[in-house]
């Protein structure tokens, strides 16, 4: 799978179609899919447990054309497949003991905070207000935030998760920049 492969509001479309011709039976089905692999997930890898049940998502949905004619009956199974190759590779490039701790270089810190209080503002009030909230809770409370603002805004909670990881890459970009820009 192409890493820089992002799902678009048509791949998802496609991904709902695939589960279930009923657009509710499909809706539910995906909730059901996304939690049981964060389960999954769950106990091997808490931590990034969400990122990789969205990782094994996203690569079922970018292999969709290919796999589509070949998958009969129920879809779960498929899903199951691709996140044990993805905790595979998971457990590939997970590091056994955390790095050291690097020296912490309070000029640099300072210049970060800076520069991401800047790129925030260059936001959009939508964006930037999508973006603090899409990110501002832990645990379950995230989780109800998230659906409450995927509601607010009359979109998919997929399309809030692709609308909040576009605004984070801007960011991190702009903060790239301007971090080193600033310590030239």
């Amino acid at each position: 799978m192409n890493k820089n492969w992002v799902m678009s509001q048509e791949s998802f479309e496609g991904l709902l179609d695939w589960l279930d011709p009923n657009r509710d039976q499909a809706a539910i089905k995906y909730e059901q899919i996304r939690v049981g692999l964060i389960n999954f997930f769950s106990c091997r890898a808490p931590c990034d447990a969400e990122d990789l049940a969205d990782e094994t998502i996203n690569r079922v949905s970018s292999r969709l054309c290919q796999i589509k004619d070949e998958i009969n009956g129920e879809r779960t199974g498929y899903f199951y497949g691709v996140a044990r190759k993805v905790q595979l590779e998971y457990l590939r490039r997970k590091t056994p003991q955390p790095p050291a701790e690097p020296a912490i270089d309070s000029e640099r810190v300072e210049v970060e905070y800076r520069c991401l209080e800047e790129c925030i503002s260059k936001l959009s009030d939508e964006n930037r207000k999508l973006v603090l909230r899409y990110y501002q809770a832990d645990g379950r409370q995230k989780i109800e935030e998230r659906k409450q603002l995927a509601e607010e805004l009359g979109i998919a909670l997929n399309a809030l998760r692709i609308r909040a990881y576009r605004i984070r890459a801007a960011l991190q970009k702009c903060l790239e920049k301007c971090v080193e820009d600033s310590l030239r």
